[in-house]
């Protein structure tokens, strides 16, 4: 008797923990789903670590997409966050640790603190010494604002087609922080697709660059930039936080943080702090808002058709964005003269992958012409691009939003 009921108690017990068990949901109707999200997130993984495709943020994204489609863990509530809001009722009762780190990106906290990080890291001197690089990086948002028509037509919303067409801006933290104001539904596809955008710039830039310009433009030598002094750097962050928050508040929280970064980098009086959010903050940070962003990317909002267009938006909006940059810089070569001609492959550099894209431009100008030095020129497109597309995200979220 005993027997027989402690045999029927272990049969029951085991009988719960396997139905209890995430393994049964692989069964259920749409388990598949499950599979294919963790097959995906093995292969950003692969990507990350074997082929280091923008590794320190792609690694902790796909890890998130792994934690949030094991079946069971609940560490991700989409529920949480539905409709764009965070449904405060039932937060306490129901969220998971990925639900508190994603409030950071949900409340616009985690881009901004990397902000602080960029601006610290950041030379604003070509820009300074070459003013005319602002005019190649605004160039080099065309993509974005021509993929946002291209997406409305295709279907999406106003404000899905903004998040999407912000891809083109080449700048992850600025994707994130705009998506999560206009479209949190879509985070996690655009995530993914901009920070892999921004590990294939040297694929996907030179041809672009090439189809655009003859051999004789990617030979041109350019002049040595002039030397800036301290006054001016220091100046710098000031005057543009003062002019872009007063003409364009909405894009006040990105250029304020980015700023801020940089005048602690350039005033020479706080090393610790500059040191501390170039190395300890910005690091913290990318582990929280990698996985929380990676968390986004549920079976349910990732394996439909609209992630596919989202992706292949936003090639088109990095291709234009890069076809802008150099376009722009043969016009401006139209009005200068011979010894003042502008490289047009540094106005590819005008999207905000730095400084990756500065580099591409060096590679393909020393390739016509191996004593052409363009690094410097090009920084000056490259970190004028960054301003840019904190711009452009908020023209985006002060129309939109």
């Amino acid at each position: 008797m005993v027997g027989s009921i402690l045999t029927s108690f272990v049969g029951d017990s085991l009988l719960d923990f396997v139905h209890q068990s995430g393994f049964m949901a692989f069964f259920n109707e749409g388990g598949y789903k499950f599979v294919i999200m963790i097959a995906i997130s093995m292969l950003l993984l692969y990507l990350a670590i074997r082929h280091k495709f923008e590794p320190l943020l792609l690694l902790p994204i796909a890890f998130g997409m792994l934690l949030t489609n094991l079946p069971g863990a609940e560490m991700y509530h989409a529920e949480l966050f539905a409709g764009g809001h965070v449904h405060w009722d039932i937060f306490v009762a129901k969220a998971g640790l990925i639900d508190y780190l994603y409030l950071g990106v949900k409340l616009g906290i985690y881009p901004c603190l990397i902000f602080v990080g960029v601006g610290a890291m950041t030379d604003f001197g070509p820009l300074i010494a070459n003013p005319k690089s602002f005019l190649l990086g605004a160039a080099a948002q065309l993509g974005i604002f021509l993929t946002f028509l291209g997406a409305i037509a295709l279907g999406f919303t106003p404000a899905e087609a903004g998040s999407i067409g912000i891809i083109g801006g080449a700048d992850g933290p600025t994707s994130i922080f705009l998506t999560s104001k206009l479209a949190p539904d879509l985070l996690g596809p655009i995530a993914i697709a901009a920070y892999s955008y921004m590990a294939l710039v040297p694929v996907i830039q030179p041809p672009i660059m090439r189809m655009l310009t003859t051999k004789k433009e990617r030979a041109i030598k350019m002049s040595q930039l002039r030397t800036v002094s301290k006054t001016e750097k220091i100046i710098f962050p000031l005057v543009i936080t003062v002019i872009i928050s007063l003409l364009l508040p909405s894009a006040a929280p990105l250029i304020g943080c980015l700023m801020l970064g940089n005048l602690m980098k350039e005033c020479g009086v706080v090393d610790r702090l500059s040191k501390t959010v170039q190395n300890e903050l910005m690091n913290i940070v990318v582990i929280f808002l990698g996985i929380s962003v990676g968390a986004t990317a549920t079976a349910d909002s990732f394996i439909n058709a609209r992630t596919l267009s989202i992706l292949a938006l936003g090639v088109i909006a990095f291709g234009f964005g890069t076809a802008g940059g150099v376009l722009f810089a043969k016009l401006m070569n139209l009005f200068l003269k011979d010894g003042n001609k502008i490289n047009p492959l540094i106005g590819s550099a005008g999207v905000s992958a730095v400084p990756m894209a500065a580099r591409v431009s060096q590679i393909e100008g020393q390739k016509e012409n191996p004593s052409n030095f363009l690094l410097m020129h090009a920084m000056g497109p490259n970190v004028a691009g960054v301003v840019g597309s904190a711009v452009a995200a908020g023209i985006l979220l002060s129309f939109l939003g």
